[in-house]
């Protein structure tokens, strides 16, 4: 056992006043400004001159647009939100230019959701009270769990969602003791049919939030659909829609954050599947379940949760033939289709597809942490 300092973010809803909900649109329209016009200039740069803009020159620019007589009004927001969107359009480049992510593109109004990051000299937090930069009064935030005792937050994040909500989240360091260390060992196969299939046999039932509001969700979408662009029924139409999206991500994360903190809690070693999401949904058949289960959210969770707790999770090569390969004796049936649930092996052992999955899952992983090796079985 042992304990570690960590970065920790918590996030609560929070009720702007008229007053403060005008000024953080200010501040929200100012970030995409700024954001959209950073980026065409780095992208004109690199397409005329073949060259690099660095986030110094960035920083120098927005300088020069705030000194701009006819720009005095990106001076009505506080400079720390602007400065963060430069660093976040930065960090966009170096994912694109070390290949963890696709090139930058603009942030377009009512696409994705407002947000603007505070760093620590651009607001004040004492007893409790929060108080933002160029604003007269502390936000009412619903504390809906209690912030760590002498919690000095380093980082405000404010954003405003699709459903007109309001969420702060305050990042702060915090020391996390590790759990006792305990010898349960766990295997994990994601599934549409079960959520999850564990090695002990159990499976977790799918709640299939999606499908839950399927036909709510349709109607609104057909609704919207019939109203004219730009006015204030679609505009309406919208917000129900979002609502209902809203409802949906909230259940599904709330079972995954339940979910993955029972698997943290419970096993030392987590193994888990590296699977390609993102392609898997190019199959229309599946698309739409394999995006409500959210495999990928519950691998980020599990991930941190186990860094945090002194667990270790173990991710085995996609295309080890989990399903196919007989958890007895190692054998590999040439052909499994996906409707075949059940199936005996030659040596008499019979399988539930997705237990005897989860088996050989752990059973990998359990290699791969002793000697490192690869699981991909070879192509003779």
């Amino acid at each position: 056992m042992g304990s570690r300092v960590v970065k920790r973010a918590y996030r609560y809803r929070f009720y702007p006043t008229p007053q403060q909900a005008e000024q953080l649109a200010k501040t929200f329209g100012c970030v995409r400004y700024v954001y959209n016009r950073a980026f065409a200039e780095r992208h004109r740069v690199w397409v005329q001159e073949q060259r690099r803009v660095s986030h110094a020159e960035t920083d120098r620019m927005l300088t020069a647009w705030k000194r701009d007589p006819d720009m005095l009004w990106l001076a009505e927001p506080s400079k720390g939100p602007l400065q963060a969107t430069l660093r976040n359009l930065q960090a966009a480049y170096v994912n694109f230019w070390q290949k963890r992510a696709k090139y930058p593109t603009f942030k377009k109004k009512g696409k994705t959701a407002d947000s603007a990051i505070y760093f620590r000299n651009c607001f004040t937090f004492r007893n409790g009270i929060l108080t933002l930069a160029k604003q007269a009064e502390p936000l009412d935030i619903a504390w809906s769990r209690v912030l760590p005792e002498g919690a000095n937050p380093s980082q405000v994040t404010v954003s405003r969602n699709s459903r007109g909500q309001y969420h702060v989240s305050i990042l702060a360091e915090e020391t996390i003791e590790a759990l006792p260390r305990v010898d349960a060992q766990v295997g994990v196969d994601a599934g549409v049919t079960s959520l999850l299939a564990l090695s002990t046999g159990e499976k977790i039932a799918n709640p299939k939030h999606e499908r839950r509001d399927r036909e709510r969700l349709g109607h609104a979408q057909r609704v919207l659909s019939r109203k004219a662009k730009g006015s204030k029924n679609r505009a309406k139409a919208r917000l129900r829609v979002a609502r209902i999206h809203g409802r949906i991500a909230d259940r599904r994360r709330d079972n995954l954050h339940k979910i993955t903190t029972r698997l943290v809690r419970e096993n030392q070693t987590i193994v888990v599947e590296d699977l390609a999401v993102r392609n898997m949904v190019r199959n229309h058949s599946l698309a739409r379940s394999i995006s409500d289960a959210a495999w990928s959210e519950m691998r980020i969770m599990l991930e941190y949760k186990a860094g945090w707790y002194g667990r270790d999770v173990i991710a085995i090569d996609r295309w080890y033939p989990s399903s196919k390969t007989c958890s007895a004796c190692g054998a590999i049936v040439e052909k499994l289709p996906l409707n075949v649930r059940e199936w005996t092996c030659r040596c008499g052992a019979h399988h539930d597809r997705d237990v005897n999955a989860a088996k050989n899952i752990l059973a990998a992983g359990l290699a791969v942490a002793a000697c490192g090796d690869g699981v991909r079985p070879s192509r003779s």
